[in-house]
């Protein structure tokens, strides 16, 4: 995919860069990705890839713009309170970037659709809120041989890892259900909207993942896969932790269970 001179000056801080250059770019232009959740994660996440030059961006919210969003959700703005958030995340892309286009799905992920949905992309970015629809993800990820870059926040702690177990070429590339074998109890996790969550540690893991999203685009770099970034945003730090395939994961692993997503839960 060819760039015009217009598009050379807006991404030239990228095709300066020897690991992206003009290749990269084009790449970038080309790739097709969809944002889980246009919330606290998916917002900032669609801003860097709108202004990255993404080609085509997907967003599935079936949510709308409220006033206690705007701490945090920084794509939305007074004036589109009311507005589904796919709408609303619409209409700031325009303003960042007229070149990408946008595919909204005004709807919740689910087992019925997923499918239909997933498979349309080349990478997805989970920025959802609750383990449900994290695993459902995931399952559908697997079984459509689409890398995932997940993300998680709560109060003020954050969570980053990529998911691409379709690559596996030995003891590498472990899923989420790897980590995560089975979702936590309903009560033992709060959400956001029940502990709260700082506005600006979803710009941190947002803007990191959209990063992975374009390295794994361009292949810049060394993947996240088979890692988990944990950051603590009170004491500042960051911890890498090496994950393992699991041999006996229900979904990626030999013994799997799971070969469907009516089976996902």
């Amino acid at each position: 995919m060819s760039l015009s001179d217009e598009q050379i000056e807006r991404y030239a801080r990228h095709i300066l860069l020897p690991e992206i250059g003009g290749a990269g770019q084009a790449k970038i232009r080309a790739a097709k990705v969809l944002v889980v959740g246009a919330g606290g994660l998916g917002t900032p996440v669609i801003q860097y890839l709108a202004a990255a030059g993404v080609g085509t961006i997907g967003i599935i919210d079936d949510d709308v713009v409220d006033l206690s969003n705007l701490q945090r959700q920084v794509i939305h703005s007074t004036p589109r309170l009311g507005q589904p958030k796919v709408e609303s995340a619409k209409a700031a892309i325009a303003d960042i970037n007229p070149d990408v286009e946008v595919v909204a799905f005004e709807t919740r992920l689910t087992s019925d659709n997923a499918k239909e949905i997933i498979s349309k992309f080349d990478i997805v970015a989970d920025g959802s809120d609750n383990f449900a629809t994290r695993f459902l993800v995931m399952d559908c990820c697997y079984l459509e041989k689409k890398t995932l870059v997940s993300g998680a926040i709560l109060r003020f702690d954050g969570q980053l890892s990529v998911f691409k177990p379709h690559q596996r070429s030995d003891n590498d590339c472990p899923c989420y259900r790897c980590l995560y074998p089975e979702a936590p109890p309903p009560d033992m996790i709060p959400t956001c909207a029940e502990a709260g969550v700082l506005g600006a540690l979803c710009g941190a893991i947002g803007s990191l993942q959209a990063a992975e999203i374009l390295k794994e685009i361009t292949g810049a770099g060394d993947s996240l896969s088979g890692s988990l970034i944990i950051f603590d945003g009170l004491r500042t730090e960051f911890r890498k932790i090496k994950i393992k395939p699991d041999p006996k994961c229900a979904l990626c692993s030999e013994q799997a269970t799971i070969k469907d997503l009516s089976q996902h839960l």
